[in-house]
C-alpha cells in the first residue's frame, strides 16, 4: 500500500509524509513534476495510490494524473486550494478519483484514501446487462451505450451509474449515494462532488439534461433512476 505524494510545500509535505507512515502507508515524496515523473517511469508498479498537489512549480498534478492513468489503473487524489467546479470537473474527467481542498484535516485525508482503496478492491457487479431507458450498461465490459453508441464515462461516473442501475425505481437519498460511493457515513465527504457527478452524468446520458428522465430528482428525498 505504498503512496506517491507530490507536494511542493515542504512543511505540508513533511507533515503528510509522517502522518501517512504512522498510519501504515509507506510513502515516496516528491516536490515537483520532474522528480515524480522519474519515479513513475522507473517503478510505477510499487504504488497503490497517488496524492498530487494540483499546482506545482514546474507543471501541474493534471500531467501526473494523465501519466498514471495511461499506465495503470490506480487511484489518484488531488490536493488543491482551488475549489471551483471547472477545475474539479477537469480533474474528475481525467480519471481522478477524488479531490480534497486545502486546508484539510489529516484524519479526513486518511479516510478518503482508505475508502478509495476499498473501492478499487470491490468485486465486479454480477448482472451482465443493466438497462435504464435508452441507456445500456455492460458490466462485464465496463461499457455504457446510449441508443447503441458508446458513451465515455470517468471511473466514478461509471460507478455512480452502476449504483443507480442496481436500484432501478428506488429513491436514493444523497447520503445513501455518498455512503455507497465512499463506503463511509459521509462526515468526511464533500457533498458538492456528488452534485458534479450527477450533473455530468445527465449531460452525457439525458436527451435534455435540463429535464432529466433517466436520473430524476425527487424533491426533498433524493434521486431515482427509471420508473
Amino acid at each position: 500500500m505504498k503512496i506517491l505524494l507530490v507536494e511542493d510545500d515542504k512543511t505540508i509535505a513533511s507533515g503528510l509524509e509522517y502522518s501517512l507512515q504512522q498510519d501504515g502507508f509507506p510513502t515516496v515524496l516528491c516536490h515537483d513534476v520532474a522528480s515524480a515523473k522519474k519515479v513513475l517511469t522507473e517503478d510505477i508498479d510499487q504504488f497503490a495510490l497517488c496524492l498530487f498537489d494540483l499546482q506545482l512549480p514546474d507543471g501541474s498534478g493534471y500531467e501526473l494524473c494523465k501519466m498514471v492513468k495511461e499506465r495503470r489503473d490506480i487511484p489518484v487524489i488531488f490536493l488543491t486550494v482551488i475549489d471551483d467546479e471547472v477545475n474539479v470537473v477537469m480533474g474528475l474527467d481525467m480519471g481522478a478519483d477524488d479531490y480534497i481542498t486545502k486546508p484539510f484535516r489529516v484524519r479526513e485525508l486518511l479516510s478518503r484514501i482508505k475508502t478509495v482503496l476499498r473501492r478499487y478492491q470491490k468485486p465486479s457487479y454480477t448482472i451482465a446487462i443493466i438497462d435504464i431507458g435508452n441507456v445500456r450498461i455492460n458490466t462485464l465490459e465496463g461499457k455504457v451505450h446510449k441508443n447503441g453508441a458508446e458513451i465515455s464515462l470517468t471511473a466514478l461516473e461509471y460507478r455512480l451509474l452502476l449504483i443507480f442501475g442496481s436500484h432501478i425505481g428506488q429513491v436514493l437519498t444523497r447520503n445513501q449515494l455518498l455512503e455507497q460511493i465512499w463506503d463511509v457515513a459521509g462526515d468526511f465527504v464533500n457533498d458538492n462532488t456528488l452534485t458534479v457527478y450527477i450533473k455530468r452524468l445527465r449531460e452525457k446520458l439525458e436527451d435534455d439534461p435540463g429535464h432529466p428522465v433517466l436520473i430524476k430528482t425527487i424533491r426533498g428525498l433524493g434521486y431515482k433512476a427509471g420508473d
